[in-house]
């Protein structure tokens, strides 16, 4: 039998080997940037980047939240939307749906209570009072929120995603603003997760098939030339 596709291939490589490889290649076509974009920050909250405080937080870059801030301002002064996400439920938890029953310890998903300190927002990030920021319940920051209306009114045709996790709630963004017709970019230094491997395997994903993984300065350029 002749083999015109590909039987799963196990060769020992690690995520981030195959993930610099995919980068390197110079024939990738891009999806590109449009003509306006809009920043979409997912889940910058305490809950997921305090270290030092809560166990269901992580670091990948240590400068993510300082590249965030710096591509919100250029969009912001462009005006161009900006947009920051968080996650959290009601007291009984009973907006979670099946997500929150896999466990139910004082760290779990659906105890991050609405206005408690693991929902708010990293006070490392610089909002401005017009950025959209609105509380989420499921991975995606498109599903049942505001945030595909808001793209709409704003003509917006680029979505940038930034946060955390990369192999949850930013790869579940990125795939859903394809799904909308979006030109997707995920800067890589603004995006963290709790492992290397799920760190590149989900940007290799990304990178080959929904979105543009682009080092973060590529987007500083683009908006300076603005």
């Amino acid at each position: 039998m002749q083999l015109i596709g590909t039987r799963m291939i196990s060769d020992g490589k690690t995520a981030r080997q195959l993930f610099e490889e995919v980068m390197a290649n110079p024939a990738r076509r891009k999806f590109g940037f449009g003509s306006k974009l809009a920043i979409v920050n997912v889940d910058f909250q305490q809950a997921y980047t305090r270290i030092d405080k809560f166990a269901t937080a992580y670091e990948t870059d240590p400068r993510q939240i300082e590249y965030v801030n710096t591509v919100s301002r250029l969009a912001r002064e462009r005006g161009m939307p900006v947009v920051w996400t968080h996650v959290a439920y009601k007291a009984d938890a009973g907006d979670a749906g099946v997500w929150g029953t896999r466990t139910d310890t004082p760290d779990s998903l659906q105890n991050i209570k609405v206005d408690s300190e693991r929902h708010a927002y990293d006070e490392r990030c610089e909002i401005h009072p017009d950025d959209l920021q609105y509380t989420k319940r499921m991975p995606s920051a498109f599903f049942e929120t505001p945030l595909a209306s808001y793209l709409v009114w704003h003509k917006v045709d680029t979505v940038v995603v930034t946060g955390g996790s990369t192999s949850g709630c930013v790869r579940a963004t990125a795939v859903d603003a394809l799904s909308h017709g979006y030109r997707t970019i995920v800067p890589i230094e603004t995006c963290a997760d709790k492992h290397e491997s799920y760190h590149f395997a989900n940007l290799t994903d990304l990178q080959l098939k929904y979105a543009d993984v682009e080092p973060v300065q590529t987007v500083i350029d683009w908006l300076q030339a603005r």
